[in-house]
């Protein structure tokens, strides 16, 4: 007997007498430590299997990572980021059961998520499409570069047939998890059942559900985005010591072109080309065309996605600066539908006016208090917002006093700034500072970055 089964049995045994035997409201007991040795002895062998193979990317990638268990898990492993380390957890049992070869496409797998980026652009996806449409959308992508695909795992194919739908390789997460939105909300209309979702047996082990399979990402919202790009560079360098295979290569080019001190400006082009202008769909109105359908959204005509600009008056922004500032602003939305407010603040908001053009600018208000940002985040929740920039040099609260809603949110300090005091920004923070290398046409061309795959063969950002 190998040693995987002496440790399937082994394990098997002891969660069969404590484990799923536990009463309810009362906390299992824990692994024996002997168990526990054993179990991360194997972990050690597959880690050493991975950088003995020809692309020791992943192995290299996977020896800074910590290792930990997790018996709540729905799915073999799960990975996130704690502190200042990627952390790769693991179900034993859902994980031993595999055969060795899903066993290392299943720490691949998270892997990918972590090249992907799919931590951090789930975070912005979820106010459009739901947790099983995002799960579905990034685990599709990610199984596309795995061999074999890990136990249970979702591929193109099957959420074609389980929805319904026609998706094709290599297409992006966003287009992605539309598709797979559309399809999950048509069948939840037409109350079609499926038995694809299991998550309990009789005996109540657990079994792989694709709708809890990344919950441990929801602690990632407490998160400086900045902080996991920085780590995540830093695995990606120590990681690429041999070759690598074109989508990987492909992959890392791209995050480090999108994330390498890109000026403020390539953040909110990207930010305001995700906002829905001039229609957006919504399930309050029948579709036009087929107003018998219930399943299909009908759509708002003439919206306008509203931008509040929100300018500290404190003085560490010049009107020099700040007039250039919204030229640039104005000159990326030019061909949007879009409602911009200015808003003058310091520890309160002392004026608020719309802006269409550079005219409209109006004499700063003399600056009085000191600086605090939640008055500007209370109003953004009370006026509908879509994105929030915010100017200025940083120094205000370590945490706001109101909760931001749904909207993205863009810091633009000063140069001259120490840094912005919050502890959770809510956004992205960068310098007010000019361009340098690359224009805006450059730098926004999707095939340029990789944000799409349908030119070329799977090796950019996805």
């Amino acid at each position: 007997m190998d040693m995987r089964q002496r440790l399937i049995d082994a394990i098997q045994i002891w969660a069969n007498e404590n484990l799923y035997t536990a009463a309810p409201g009362k906390a299992p007991a824990a692994m024996p430590e002997e168990l526990n040795q054993l179990f991360y002895a194997f972990i050690s062998k597959l880690s050493l299997s991975l950088m003995e193979d020809e692309e020791n990317f992943y192995g290299y990638f996977f020896f800074q990572m910590g290792k930990k268990t997790d018996w709540d898990l729905r799915a073999p492993t799960a990975v996130t980021f704690e502190h200042t380390q990627y952390v790769l957890y693991f179900h034993p049992l859902l994980f031993l059961e595999q055969t060795p070869q899903q066993m290392i496409s299943s720490i691949k797998h998270e892997i990918l998520h972590i090249v992907f980026q799919h931590l951090l652009r789930s975070r912005d996806l979820r106010q459009h499409y739901s947790k099983l449409a995002l799960n579905l959308a990034m685990d599709a992508i990610v199984n596309t570069y795995v061999d074999p695909v890990p136990e249970d795992g979702e591929t193109i194919d099957r959420i074609n047939n389980q929805y319904g739908l026609f998706l094709i390789p290599y297409d992006t997460l966003e287009d992605y998890a539309e598709k797979i939105q559309r399809g999950i909300d048509w069948k939840e209309r037409s109350k079609t059942t499926t038995t694809d979702h299991i998550t309990e047996t009789a005996d109540k082990k657990p079994r792989f559900d694709i709708r809890h399979a990344h919950d441990l990402w929801e602690q990632l919202d407490t998160q400086d985005p900045q902080v996991l790009v920085k780590f995540t560079e830093k695995y990606l360098d120590t990681a690429s010591q041999g070759p690598l295979s074109p989508h990987l290569a492909g992959a890392i080019a791209a995050f480090k072109s999108l994330n390498k001190a890109l000026p403020w400006q390539t953040y909110l082009s990207r930010m305001a080309g995700t906002l829905f202008c001039g229609t957006r769909r919504t399930t309050a109105r029948l579709n036009r065309r087929q107003p018998y359908r219930l399943d299909l959204r009908g759509e708002l005509h003439h919206y306008k996605a509203r931008i509040i600009v929100a300018l500290d008056v404190s003085g560490s922004i010049s009107d020099a600066e700040f007039h250039q500032a919204m030229q640039e602003v104005l000159q990326i939305v030019r061909s949007m539908q879009v409602k911009i407010t200015v808003l003058e603040c310091d520890d309160q908001i002392k004026k608020a006016y719309p802006v269409r053009s550079l005219r409209d600018l109006q004499k700063r208000h003399p600056y009085r208090g000191g600086t605090a940002f939640s008055p500007v985040f209370a109003y953004a929740n009370a006026h509908k917002t879509d994105l929030l920039i915010y100017f200025t040099d940083g120094q205000g609260e370590e945490t706001l006093s109101v909760t931001p809603g749904g909207y993205k949110v863009l810091w633009i300090l000063s140069g001259h700034s120490k840094g912005l005091s919050l502890r959770n920004p809510c956004g992205i923070v960068k310098r007010l500072q000019p361009q340098e290398d690359m224009t805006l046409s450059e730098l926004d061309d999707p095939h340029a970055d990789g944000y799409s795959m349908n030119n070329q063969e799977p090796v950019a950002f996805i």
